[in-house]
């Protein structure tokens, strides 16, 4: 790098590089002054504070050793008295920073092949500064990208800057993935790693349907319905709890759409996942009765404190309230953050049969005790109990004596 034409070359590659990898020619030149720094100090004396400048415009590469200007000198090589500073300028007071250029003749090979490595890193550092700033806004958002590629049961995904791996995990299962198809990513999260940003994206996490319906539903991407909740069974089913601040707008309709268009497209992006949308209330009650439909609550019982409810639905209805495997009930138990149990008049009737009988019984069981405890706490029942235990006790012994003697007249 002593020469012109390998320092213009340089500034060429660097102006090259901010071209393509969006990294800003001051901070990779600031990056090199920092490696040239080390390359002098290991090569001509750690122990010098220099100070190493990059012309802009050239290329050419200058090294200064500094020295502070001092009252008294304890450590001569970065420090310098005040009498000797002002013999090169009168202007010099305590405090100010002595500079002298000392740029060797052989530095620009050394400082090639020293500060290689350190650039590369710095490069790199920046690299991955740059993608981070670019999707760390979009955390929480729906990109478009592409497949390019499949490893193993990874979908590695281009999502423009860079790659992202759709785990297992966060694929919608039966969902095709095939190479060069466009696919719409949910960034969950955006980190920086030892190794560069790693970006995590899903086509499961609620947040997916959430801005698919944001995109597909003015209303909501204006504020006038908002999504009070979203639970999904990816690829399967999904519930959204939605409610208008408009009362002359109807939120479920306005999710919904003409004819179910707006949410046909939503099925359509999930590969098929079903979409209900169920209208949000307060109203614990209202709000429970309402997640579980498409089946109709008779009644709704809800302790609010502690988050529990029993939903009462007609015999035919149990089934599709409870849904297949118990779907319809899970989902409606994670979108209200509440326990419910469900049951059928039937249920009912055989439940409350049994409480009955278990009162009757506690009761039955709690009047012994009573008796008993009275009892003990009356010394004249006491002392006839007593009387009585031990009449039954003599006439038990005389009929066992009556016995042992017709035993023995019989000669048995």
């Amino acid at each position: 790098m002593a020469g012109e034409y390998v320092n213009k070359e340089f500034l060429d590659a660097l102006a090259e590089l901010e071209q393509t990898k969006g990294i800003k020619m001051d901070v990779l030149l600031e990056a090199l002054e920092d490696a040239l720094i080390s390359a002098y100090k290991k090569n001509y004396g750690s122990s010098q504070n220099v100070r190493v400048e990059i012309n802009r415009e050239d290329g050419d590469i200058h090294v200064y050793y500094r020295k502070e200007v001092v009252a008294e000198v304890e450590n001569d090589k970065i420090e310098m008295s005040l009498a000797e500073a002002q013999t090169y300028d009168p202007e010099f007071e305590i405090g100010d920073m002595f500079e002298s250029e000392v740029t060797p003749r052989s530095f620009g090979r050394i400082a090639a092949q020293t500060a290689k490595q350190v650039i590369v890193q710095r490069i790199r550092e920046a690299e991955r500064n740059v993608i981070y700033d670019a999707y760390a806004k979009a955390e929480g958002e729906i990109v478009r990208g592409s497949i390019v590629r499949i490893e193993g049961r990874n979908v590695i995904v281009d999502i423009g800057k860079t790659e992202a791996i759709l785990t297992p995990a966060d694929q919608i299962p039966n969902e095709r993935y095939v190479i060069g198809d466009p696919i719409k990513v949910y960034v969950e999260e955006v980190r920086k790693g030892n190794r560069g940003t790693y970006i995590v994206i899903s086509r499961t996490h609620p947040g997916l349907l959430s801005r698919l319906m944001e995109q597909e539903v003015p209303e909501i991407f204006d504020g006038v319905v908002e999504i009070k909740a979203v639970v999904r069974d990816p690829g399967s089913r999904a519930k959204v709890a939605v409610v208008s601040h408009d009362e002359d707008v109807d939120a479920m309709g306005a999710c919904v759409g003409a004819r179910g268009m707006r949410v046909q497209n939503i099925v359509e992006e999930l590969s098929g996942e079903k979409v209900e949308i169920v209208g949000w209330s307060d109203n614990l009650a209202q709000f429970i009765s309402n997640a579980i439909g498409p089946a109709k609550a008779l009644q709704v019982s809800v302790d609010e404190e502690n988050r529990t409810a029993r939903v009462l639905v007609a015999d035919n209805q149990l089934s599709l309230a409870i849904g297949r495997r118990g779907q319809n009930a899970r989902l409606a138990v994670r979108l209200t953050a509440c326990k419910i149990d469900i049951e059928s008049l039937s249920q009912q009737e055989v439940r409350l049969a049994q409480q009955e009988n278990e009162e009757k019984m506690q009761k039955a069981e709690q009047a012994a005790d009573n008796t008993e405890k009275n009892i003990a706490n009356n010394p004249e029942q006491v002392a006839a109990k007593k009387i009585t235990e031990s009449s039954n006790d003599n006439i038990t012994k005389d009929n066992i004596k009556e016995n042992d003697e017709k035993s023995t007249d019989t000669g048995e």
